[in-house]
Parts: structure tokens; C-alpha cells; sequence
């Protein structure tokens, strides 16, 4: 049973920073993918960073010169540095994780490979922490 516990969220004002945790436990995969994504009131969660094994990163444009993602392995703990932040940063953010490897969405007979930075992607989920930021 894979588990995803988050913490590091809170409320800061507008230009500074945080670090999100994300505790895993229970993880069987060699090779994985594991990210942060965040849904902010009224909007649909929308990925923000992934890294893989092998180190590869892949950052949302909106957070890619602010948010740094990470992970240590011997701790079984994924981390997001978020700098710089903005009141457009305000969400619950979520810790996600799935083997490494390619997965479709067919739709209509039609599928297509999915993103790494989407919802879809992801078999396993966190409960999520929430960040707020005041201009």
C-alpha cells in the first residue's frame, strides 16, 4: 500500500518562500515518477513539477525559474522549494507518485501517451497541504 503524506504548507506573503514535503512510504517501483501538482479554488488540479529516477525534471512554464523539485532518496521524501511566490500560488498542493513508463488515455478508439504533468498519469496520491499567499 502505497502512502503519501504531505507537509510544509502554510501562509506567506507575496515574494516568499516554502518547502512542501511529501513522505512516502510502501514504494515498490526501481523506476518512478513522482510530482507535485496543486487546484486552486474553482480549477482543476494542474501538475506543477515531476522528477523521475533517473533525475529528469519537468516544471509547469508558470513556476520554472521559482519551484525546484527534489527528492532524497534514503528519506523516502520528495521536496518542492517554491520561491518567489505569487498570490496565483494559492492552492492545495498534492504529492503524486506511479512507476515510470508510458501511459495512454484512449478515448473513442483514439489514445494518446499522457503527460507526465497530468492528473492522469498519477495511480497515487496524497491528501494534499495547502499554501496560501497574500499580495
Amino acid at each position: 500500500q502505497v502512502q503519501l503524506v504531505e507537509s510544509g504548507g502554510g501562509s506567506v506573503q507575496a515574494g516568499g518562500s516554502l518547502r512542501l514535503s511529501c513522505a512516502a512510504s510502501g514504494y515498490r517501483y526501481e523506476s518512478y515518477l513522482m510530482g507535485w501538482f496543486r487546484q486552486a479554488p474553482g480549477k482543476e488540479r494542474e501538475g506543477v513539477a515531476v522528477i523521475a529516477s533517473d533525475g529528469t525534471t519537468k516544471y509547469e512554464d508558470s513556476v520554472k525559474d521559482r519551484f525546484s523539485i527534489s527528492i532524497d532518496n534514503a528519506k523516502n521524501t520528495l521536496y518542492l522549494q517554491m520561491n518567489s511566490l505569487k498570490p496565483e500560488d494559492t492552492a492545495m498542493y498534492y504529492c503524486a507518485a506511479d512507476s515510470l513508463g508510458i501511459r495512454t488515455h484512449c478515448s473513442g478508439g483514439n489514445c494518446r501517451k499522457l503527460d507526465v504533468l497530468e492528473v492522469a498519469r498519477f495511480e497515487f496520491w496524497g491528501q494534499g497541504t495547502q499554501v496560501a499567499v497574500s499580495s
